[in-house]
């Protein structure tokens, strides 16, 4: 009687290269119009009874619905272990880090980005080993350029926020991965 190899269960073998960047690139091409929707809806509500402008509060529950199925793309695809656990705790930090990223920033692209990012941390699952600190670095220093940009080129930061927030994660990952594995041979 042959015997089946079962695969292992998700989480348990490490997470090819292709299946984390696809997971990014999915969770990203959602975000954009959810992190569109919410800013469309935070100018609509910044600049009440203008003729011809849209209504902010359809915009903005648009934008928020579709954020809890950001981070379902990045854990679900990524193949988090503990996948709805992992969105939940990317819906809390999201807006932990989030709303007072913004309040102290005094714009919503800098807050979203750095919510994005955080929610991002804990939905898209990390090495065994953990790359908190590289993630946690990465969602700062993206935070703080989105910050710089807004200030000097807010067109060009609305465009392009959107695909920052995952791609730090992923590049931090990298990094940290890279660093892990060399780091037995210089020792």
């Amino acid at each position: 009687m042959a015997r089946r190899r079962r695969s292992p269960p998700a989480g348990a073998e490490p997470l090819s290269a292709g299946r984390k960047w696809r997971a990014i690139l999915l969770a990203t091409l959602l975000l954009a119009p959810a992190f569109w929707s919410i800013l469309t809806g935070m100018v609509a509500a910044a600049l009440p009874g203008r003729p011809g402008a849209p209504r902010a509060a359809p915009a903005i529950a648009l934008g928020l619905a579709l954020v809890p199925f950001v981070f379902l793309v990045l854990a679900f695809l990524s193949q988090h272990p503990r996948a709805p656990g992992a969105v939940i705790r990317a819906m809390a930090l999201a807006l932990l880090v989030g709303i007072p990223v913004s309040a102290l920033a005094g714009d919503g692209v800098t807050g979203l980005v750095a919510g994005a990012g955080a929610g991002g941390a804990a939905a898209l699952r990390a090495h065994p080993g953990g790359t908190i600190r590289a993630r946690a670095l990465a969602v700062a220093a993206t935070s703080a350029y989105v910050f710089v940009v807004v200030r000097f080129a807010p067109d060009v930061a609305l465009l392009v926020s959107p695909a920052l927030p995952f791609t730090a994660l992923g590049v931090a990952d990298h990094l940290a991965e890279g660093r892990r594995a060399r780091a037995p041979g210089e020792g």
